[in-house]
């Protein structure tokens, strides 16, 4: 990927006083629990910048790319998996990738999305509109990916993961995501968390192999993912808490759940980025059947341009080249 930088002094700057990117994964509640805080801040305006994208854009490539993040921490060894939205809005869907290495890439299918009245909240209904949401996973010895597609109803992305985990994986899985941006539509915030309520045999003490995952909660226990669940739905905007410069991970993790002890057990660097490249495009090229390359040769254009569509990079190559 050829990274593009930022051109914008002060928003640089705010960048640099907040906390850096990192996933952070976490388990509490007697390992009944356990979740994500992503802080992707500077990811989010990477995906701007590489796509050259307007607000609306910016909003739901990112939030989609912030959820795509959060299912690298559910990945099983080498594992890769892409994401399709098709809805029946004009933003017509999205894809994006995610990697058990830690990149995410992705595109919006409409990166123009005409708007015709004053956006009065970030409800994407009328932009997304119902559709499906297709997650295609390939591990490393598998020969084709395993794809699964439910319904959903495209008003939220994150709503829209969680369904998907619910129907599809039948776990129960919450995800929140958000996007702060200033009055000049600058992108100053922006992170996602996830968590998941696992079964009984995933737990500890007491709760273990011998323990059917088919068993009822108690009534405590019951009352106590309860609890969990109102303490996610409590947690203020993700967005506008990592635009602020004196708040960080820890702080949002331990605020929101420190009833029932969490536990941060690792953090890692998830990156928007793409393993496209010039030689990966110079092969392709050479590829082509003979009769085209000789058209290329003899009408040009020379050198030609090439845009990789999961990341916006732009590489000009000679005809020599190929």
């Amino acid at each position: 990927m050829i990274k593009k930088t930022i051109n914008d002094k002060e928003l640089e700057e705010h960048l640099k006083s907040l906390e850096e990117d990192k996933l952070r994964i976490f388990t509490m509640a007697n390992g009944r629990v356990r979740g994500a805080l992503f802080h992707g801040s500077h990811f989010v305006n990477q995906i701007r910048l590489q796509h050259n994208l307007g607000i609306l854009e910016t909003y739901i490539l990112g939030q989609a790319s912030l959820c795509a993040a959060l299912t690298i921490p559910m990945m099983k060894d080498k594992e890769h998996t892409v994401i399709k939205y098709e809805g029946s809005g004009p933003a017509d869907g999205y894809n994006v990738e995610a990697d058990s290495t830690g990149y995410v890439r992705g595109y919006l299918y409409n990166e123009h999305i005409k708007i015709n009245k004053p956006l009065e909240n970030w409800d994407l209904k009328d932009f997304l509109g119902p559709g499906n949401i297709t997650f295609s996973r390939v591990h490393k010895d598998d020969k084709f990916p395993q794809a699964s597609t439910v319904d959903v109803d495209g008003n939220n992305i994150a709503q829209d993961f969680a369904t998907y985990f619910a129907q599809s994986e039948q776990i129960n899985t919450a995800f929140n995501s958000s996007i702060q941006f200033d009055k000049e539509g600058r992108v100053i915030g922006a992170g996602a968390m996830y968590l998941q309520i696992m079964p009984k045999t995933g737990g500890t003490e007491k709760l273990g192999a011998q323990v059917d995952s088919h068993q009822e909660e108690t009534e405590d226990e019951e009352k106590l993912l309860q609890k969990v669940e109102n303490a996610f739905r409590a947690c203020p905007s993700i967005g506008q808490l990592y635009s602020e410069k004196e708040v960080d991970s820890e702080d949002i993790i331990l605020g929101l759940f420190r009833e029932f002890k969490p536990s941060i057990t690792m953090k890692r660097d998830i990156v928007y980025d793409c393993p496209c490249n010039e030689d990966y495009y110079i092969s392709y090229l050479k590829s082509l059947p003979k009769d085209q390359i000789e058209d290329i040769k003899k009408n040009g254009p020379d050198p030609l341009e090439i845009i990789c569509r999961n990341c916006g990079s732009v590489y000009h190559i000679p005809v020599s080249k190929i």
